[in-house]
């Protein structure tokens, strides 16, 4: 038997992935997960709090866990980026950058993909002080001025663990009033370096060789454009879904894969992440164990 078919392969090795591959392990279903990092977005979280059982732990912590829970349960694990999924015949074609897989089945936790603000100066000054991950890029903006463009959790979340080593945060927002847990609130009514730029929106981010400033829609204390060397985009994500179009599953008007009550999707073999609550059910549903 070639080593390299298996009844199942995963892709996505964020929470859906390795808890896929969890009971994937339980029913005795020979299997292989795929992913870029283990952990996915997830281990980019300064502090997860809502997790039961657990008052406070990092994202990368978190998911350190769940990947030595699967792994020792038998999970094989490889870090790599899957680029193309066939049928052929009775079996899928995976292949990634250094391999190329065989599986009967395959699911989709594909996870979510960064929003951008489809600005001027955006892709220019990536890794040159514009970021999508504060837990990565914070300590590198000691003493330096952010800004961070959203008004969610994620982005209360991201001002918080800048002001620990920031001089100053600006936290710009399109809406009136952030969309944040309470508890943000009333951190940001402590924190002095933290300023809020309400029914705002960035229209460009300039520099030389780094960022340098940044260009408002309408202009704050008199003027259109704030002196910055870090902009941290925080409005979001969109799943991931372009493995699944090239197998002509159906995506729905919110662009998340469209799945059955055993989250199979149109496609004969291809199961999806919906919500992540459900792993156990399309590992069941499918039959594989048997």
């Amino acid at each position: 038997m070639d080593t390299n078919i298996y009844d199942l392969i995963i892709i996505g090795a964020g929470p859906a992935g390795l808890a896929a591959s969890i009971y994937a392990s339980r029913y005795k279903v020979n299997h292989l997960v795929i992913g870029k990092e283990p952990g996915g977005q997830a281990i980019e979280a300064h502090k997860i709090e809502n997790w039961p059982g657990t008052v406070s732990i990092s994202g990368f912590e978190l998911t350190q866990k769940m990947r030595e829970h699967a792994e020792k349960l038998g999970a094989k694990l490889v870090m790599d980026s899957v680029s193309n999924i066939s049928r052929g015949g009775d079996l899928f074609d995976v292949t990634a950058h250094t391999a190329q897989y065989k599986a009967k089945n395959v699911i989709l936790a594909l996870g979510m993909e960064y929003k951008k603000l489809q600005i001027p100066g955006e892709e220019e000054f990536k890794g040159k002080g514009v970021s999508y991950c504060p837990t990565c890029d914070a300590a590198f903006f000691q003493d330096k001025v952010a800004v961070v463009a959203g008004g969610g959790n994620s982005a209360a979340s991201a001002a918080q663990l800048l002001a620990e080593y920031a001089s100053k945060v600006y936290v710009i927002y399109r809406g009136e009033k952030l969309k944040v847990d309470p508890s943000y609130l009333e951190n940001f009514a402590k924190n002095e370096k933290i300023e809020i730029i309400y029914n705002t929106n960035i229209k460009e981010i300039k520099g030389e060789n780094i960022v340098e400033k940044i260009v408002l829609d309408k202009d704050y204390d008199g003027k259109s454009e704030l002196e910055v060397q870090g902009v941290f985009i925080e409005i979001g994500s969109e799943p991931g879904v372009e493995l699944a179009k090239q197998l002509d599953a159906n995506i729905d008007e919110q662009g998340f894969i469209v799945v059955g009550s055993d989250q199979g999707t149109n496609v004969s073999g291809i199961y999806a992440e919906k919500e992540r609550s459900r792993q156990r059910a399309y590992i069941k549903n499918c039959k594989l164990h048997e």
